[in-house]
């Protein structure tokens, strides 16, 4: 990112394609709030069943590439990235559903969601992908509309200092899960990343939802399809789309895109829930958009 390069059209229209694809996949994610709160089930139970029930459609996802367009197969090194993307995963859903518990919603997911600031540093320190004066500007007017965007049920106060503390730590685990699948889909397809990594991450998640104490069993019909819709939605759905898209664009620009997430989380909050947007909440949404397409200039 410190440098300007002369693009060819087939690499723009890739790229725009790779856009396309992680915008999409934020709006899918953008789901998986209100799903969270339509179900009946407590927040690591609802973790659970996301990663679970959305194992089946991912290998069989799987078996039709396999069968159609025979990729590479993972080596040694690529199996431990796999596992390492999942625990990655798994990490940012049980710290998440764990901080919610000690401070507000509000701040749980806008700190969750700082997960750029954390990519940027390592693309810079890990593998020299230095950021641009342009990009920080971007960087920085997107996490301000993050915040603009929550800013009226922001609470920050010591009783809340563990959680938001957790929360943090949780964006840590989604920046080490995008740069895992970012650099594994220099290899391997988004169905072989999304099911190995989506399976250790249900294993993982599982002794959490158990020791959580929370029923794990949907207790009625309209429970298990808000689990679905979930699943496939947001998992299948968003989070696909969000590995397709890093396999052509910089992980640090990528992560910055998936700040519309909590934009589109607010308008489905807004249009379905009936909870209230302000226009301080307008403008933190159009701010993370103008940060976006300053960083895509």
């Amino acid at each position: 990112m410190n440098s300007i390069t002369v693009l060819s059209p087939a690499t723009l229209r890739t790229e725009r394609r790779a856009l396309a694809a992680l915008i999409a996949g934020a709006v899918g994610i953008g789901f998986a709030p209100i799903f969270v709160r339509l179900s009946d089930l407590g927040p690591s139970a609802t973790g659970f069943h996301r990663l679970l029930l959305a194992l089946p459609a991912m290998l069989l996802w799987l078996a039709v590439e396999r069968r159609h367009r025979p990729g590479p197969r993972p080596t040694r090194a690529d199996s431990w990235r796999l596992i390492g993307a999942g625990l990655f995963f798994a990490g940012d859903l049980a710290i998440w559903h764990w901080s919610i518990g000690l401070t507000s919603v509000a701040n749980a997911t806008l700190l969750a969601n700082f997960a750029p600031l954390y990519v940027t540093i390592a693309a810079w320190t890990l593998f020299g992908q230095r950021p641009t004066g342009r990009f920080v500007v971007a960087l920085g007017l997107a996490l301000a509309g993050a915040v603009a965007l929550m800013g009226d049920s922001l609470s920050f106060a010591a009783a809340h200092l563990w959680g938001d503390g957790l929360a943090l730590i949780c964006a840590g685990f989604y920046a080490g899960y995008i740069l895992m699948v970012s650099h594994l889909r220099s290899r391997l397809s988004t169905a072989t990343i999304m099911a190995w990594s989506g399976a250790v991450s249900a294993l993982a998640l599982l002794p959490v939802a158990v020791l959580s104490g929370e029923s794990l069993i949907p207790p009625n019909p309209e429970t298990w399809a808000v689990l679905f819709g979930l699943a496939l939605v947001s998992h299948v759905g968003g989070q696909g789309l969000i590995a397709a898209g890093l396999a052509h664009l910089p992980p640090a620009f990528g992560s910055m895109v998936l700040l519309v997430q909590p934009a589109v989380a607010a308008l489905l909050a807004w249009a379905w829930l009936g909870e209230p947007l302000s226009w301080g909440q307008a403008a933190g949404a159009l701010a993370i958009i103008a940060g976006i397409r300053l960083a895509r200039r």
